[in-house]
């Protein structure tokens, strides 16, 4: 078990939450559950009933924990870059081992001393990034552990959000019955996943994470989250024109948004994507040039913000734009915006077996956010009651080889042997 470790990630978003069960074995990753489960009460910038998002919490642990036959305990969670506003910091401690060394407990002393400053109250610590380390005047993003030195600098990034939002979802977590291990930021999570800090070396990032409700933008800027804008646009708000003139679904409209509609294309086809039954009895349907020219307008309007959000950034130097979230779903969006920036412009899907959905982007990014921090945490304690799970995968393995004559080689064998008689 010592190369097993089993962790549980989780984001809330405006209309479902997102829990993934993964394990780090022998340094892969494996995906073991995804649930998805809808939720109400939240709008992205503020949770409007915290009972329905405990709920819904609640819910995806419990089907979660019946398949996996364990109980989920504890979670990483996404935060939503909601006012999130970036201090950055350098921290520098003397090097207190006896031998000279810096140790581990050198860089936890220079967090701590970190995090000591003032953000204000309207503000809570989400997270604190060591970019840097500087020993011996020598800078690097390796950590120095056991390089001989009088003292340690490290560059710290202290990543906050609205303070009332971070506390509303912390509290629905614990009144789902689960412990927080850590919390990051959205767009941070997003960034690990598709490995954008490396590309944000030598040119800005523009991460679009676009949900039912909302667009985060996010800046990631010489290595680092920079900033993040909370747009009111998102999926749902396109697929809005849907709903009005053919009252169909939110849910509907949004699935048909991003899985239905060639946006780039000139002619769309006009075989039907959609049929359904109206409150006559009759049936109804839409083709694909209907619905793309239905939400035409709502495309239009969210090219237009993103351009006017985008273009001083555009203007600093060399910009890529990724999107993703829900929006990474959507077919040639990407395309429009590409034309109406001038820039590299590319959605991007995880390709981990079984959480192949741009949805799932920051959640998985959960993951890799909290395993590069553990050699500084030391955090090793698994989200899962452990000894249910073995028991759970022992049993499994235990009935499926206890009835070697139900295997399908034996049948087979069987078939084969009674047609030869």
């Amino acid at each position: 078990m010592s190369d097993k470790q089993i962790f549980a990630a989780l984001e809330a978003v405006d209309h479902e939450v997102r829990l993934i069960v993964g394990e780090f074995f022998n340094t892969r990753f494996n995906i073991i559950k995804v649930e998805r489960t809808p939720i109400e009460g939240f709008t992205g910038g503020a949770i409007t009933d915290p009972e329905a998002v405990a709920k819904g919490i609640r819910t995806a642990a419990v089907d979660a924990s019946k398949m996996i036959g364990a109980d989920i305990e504890k979670v990483i969670v996404a935060m939503p870059s909601y006012g999130m506003k970036r201090y950055s910091v350098k921290s520098t401690v003397p090097v207190t081992g006896i031998d000279g060394a810096v140790t581990v407990e050198d860089i936890r002393e220079a967090v701590r001393k970190a995090q000591s400053i003032s953000i204000g109250k309207d503000l809570a610590l989400i997270q604190t990034v060591c970019v840097k380390y500087t020993v011996n005047g020598i800078t690097s993003r390796r950590i120095p552990v056991g390089e001989k030195a009088n003292a340690l600098t490290v560059d710290i990034d202290l990543l906050c959000a609205d303070r009332q939002l971070s506390f509303d979802i912390v509290t629905c977590v614990e009144q789902a019955g689960l412990q927080v291990i850590d919390i990051f930021p959205d767009v941070f999570a997003v960034a690990k996943e598709a490995a954008l800090f490396e590309q944000a070396v030598d040119q800005n990032v523009i991460v679009l994470k676009m949900e039912r409700s909302t667009t985060t933008l996010g800046l990631l800027s010489k290595g680092r989250l920079t900033t993040c804008i909370v747009e009111p646009q998102g999926v749902g708000t396109i697929g809005m024109a849907v709903q009005e003139k053919y009252g169909l679904k939110s849910d509907v409209c949004a699935e048909l948004v991003k899985y239905s509609a060639r946006l780039n294309e000139k002619v769309n086809s006009t075989n039907p994507v959609y049929i359904w039954a109206d409150a006559e009895g009759g049936t109804q349907k839409i083709n694909e040039q209907q619905l793309c020219d239905c939400i035409r307008g709502n495309v239009e309007k969210w090219l237009n913000d993103m351009q006017k959000l985008c273009q001083p950034i555009l203007q600093a130097g060399p910009t890529a734009v990724i999107i993703t979230g829900e929006g990474g779903e959507m077919q040639g969006l990407k395309d429009l915006l590409q034309k109406k920036l001038g820039c590299e412009v590319r959605n991007y899907i995880p390709d981990t077996l079984g959480g192949r959905n741009a949805g799932l982007t920051a959640c998985l990014g959960l993951f890799y956010a909290f395993k590069d921090k553990q050699p500084i945490t030391g955090f090793t304690e698994n989200s899962l009651d452990m000894d249910a799970f073995m028991d759970a995968v022992s049993y499994r393995g235990r009935e499926t080889t206890g009835n070697p004559e139900d295997t399908i080689t034996k049948k087979l064998k069987g078939i084969l042997f009674d047609g030869k008689k």
